[in-house]
């Protein structure tokens, strides 16, 4: 990534008509924000003085500690490629921010900061990196004449189609133009396997900057979409009898130019540390669910029949288990983490994960036998026997796995640890209670 400078912002806000900055930062529940300013504050946005009301905004702070501070990464400076027709072809550029506390200090309720904290964590065990590369799937449905969402799909497609089954083809492509004009490396791009569903992949990037990319990616999916008279929604599982959208996360560690991960004189061309990684990602599973999956709609995915990983397993070339090491190797040596969903707050998944795994390796721990029959074929007796157990089914176990974790509470901080609990009993406790067109359907009559 080239560097970017004080003077190349104040340069490219010329250039390109900037005429507003969006100073954008990620909530606890994964939701961004943002803090619009118009570009004569440009001088005190690049200072670090933008202040704004966290009591504002999920889990930062209380009423009477409101003040905090905006710091701008200059590494994410982008100027969106959408023209404001009202200001004769201005533009809006975005600055991802960290937040500090008035004296300074990081705010420690900050998910970005936080990942920050944990991967400082794998640099004292000697990882220059740590990298991730995701695969977010998301659902188009079609908007109505008074742009309102409908359950209505934009297409029958299925994995792989084409037009005129998948109508969305043209979406994605501006979809893809867009991401590539803001410098994302698109891999790959194609329909996924049930109607309306889509999937975008762009390279790895360091933890924090593959973050920063999801969430910008979030961002010019629902833009683009919006455009064609689509709503893209990354909910993990929008409609009953489908598959759900699942974030898969390829992840590997590095030593300077070296993948840590990778060993050719094993039989598998993996390293102790991966084996070891491997065996604290597995090992955790069921603790860090609540926030890979943190939603009580994650849990619609997480059932057997619909492609999504139910069980705490590995393989190599098997898809069925949670994790999958795909073939290839050298600096590409990954481990593929397929259970996590889109609604996940990227910041703190990858903080529960790194931290998951860096336990494994401290701790030496080796995972279990591969397995490579396909579990879905699986009867209980057969799971029972080859020690396969199950991710947590619901919102509320896994929060009751969460609690009883030290290392998770660790990997979040008390902070976001509380906060989030907390938020996320009240959705349990809300969803608990209300009553489904289900129930309706088999009870109302009938009793």
């Amino acid at each position: 990534m080239n560097e970017i400078t004080e003077e190349k912002i104040v340069e490219d806000v010329k250039k390109e008509n900037v005429r507003f900055l969006r100073l954008m930062f990620t909530d606890i529940l994964g939701i961004v924000k943002n803090v619009e300013v118009p570009v004569s504050q440009v001088g005190k946005v690049l200072e670090g003085k933008m202040m704004f009301d966290g009591s504002s905004i999920e889990g930062f702070v209380r009423i009477h500690e409101s003040d905090m501070y905006l710091k701008p990464d200059l590494s994410t400076w982008l100027v969106f490629p959408w023209e404001i027709e009202a200001f004769k072809g201005g533009t809006v550029a975005r600055l991802i921010c960290d937040i500090v506390n008035p004296d300074g200090t990081p705010f420690l309720g900050d998910p970005r900061t936080n990942l920050k904290r944990v991967l400082n964590e794998a640099k004292e065990m000697g990882f220059s990196s740590f990298n991730l590369g995701p695969e977010p799937e998301f659902f188009l449905f079609k908007l109505n004449e008074n742009g309102e969402v409908t359950e209505n799909l934009n297409d029958n497609g299925g994995y792989f189609d084409l037009a005129p089954t998948d109508l969305a083809e043209n979406c994605r492509r501006d979809i893809v133009l867009e991401l590539e004009d803001l410098g994302f490396e698109i891999e790959a791009s194609h329909h996924e396997v049930a109607p309306g569903q889509h999937e975008i992949d762009w390279k790895y990037a360091d933890a924090v900057e593959a973050c920063d990319n999801i969430q910008t990616f979030k961002l010019i999916v629902k833009t683009v979409a919006r455009k064609y008279g689509l709503h893209a929604t990354f909910m993990a599982k929008p409609l009953f009898g489908i598959n759900g959208s699942g974030m898969h996360c390829n992840m590997s560690l590095f030593k300077g130019e070296e993948n840590a991960f990778y060993d050719e004189t094993d039989e598998r061309q993996l390293s102790q540390t991966a084996y070891q990684f491997l065996a604290g990602l597995l090992h955790h599973a069921p603790a860090y669910t609540a926030i890979t999956n943190p939603t009580v709609n994650s849990y619609k995915r997480l059932v057997p029949g619909y492609e999504a990983p139910v069980y705490i397993a590995w393989s190599g070339s098997n898809r069925t288990p949670m994790i999958r090491i795909p073939a290839s190797r050298g600096l590409s040596t990954r481990l593929e983490v397929r259970s996590v969903d889109p609604m996940a707050n990227p910041y703190l998944a990858l903080a529960v994960m790194l931290k998951a795994g860096l336990d494994g390796v401290k701790n030496e721990w080796m995972p279990p036998q591969e397995t490579c029959d396909n579990i879905y074929d699986m009867n209980q007796n057969d799971l029972e026997e080859n020690g396969i157990k199950s991710l947590p089914t619901s919102l509320h176990s896994a929060l009751e796995v969460l609690k009883s974790s030290m290392t998770m509470k660790e990997a979040l901080g008390n902070h976001i640890y509380r906060n989030f609990y907390q938020s996320k009993t009240v959705e349990w406790n809300s969803y608990k209670a209300s009553v489904s067109q289900w129930e309706k359907d088999n009870y109302l009559k009938l009793y």
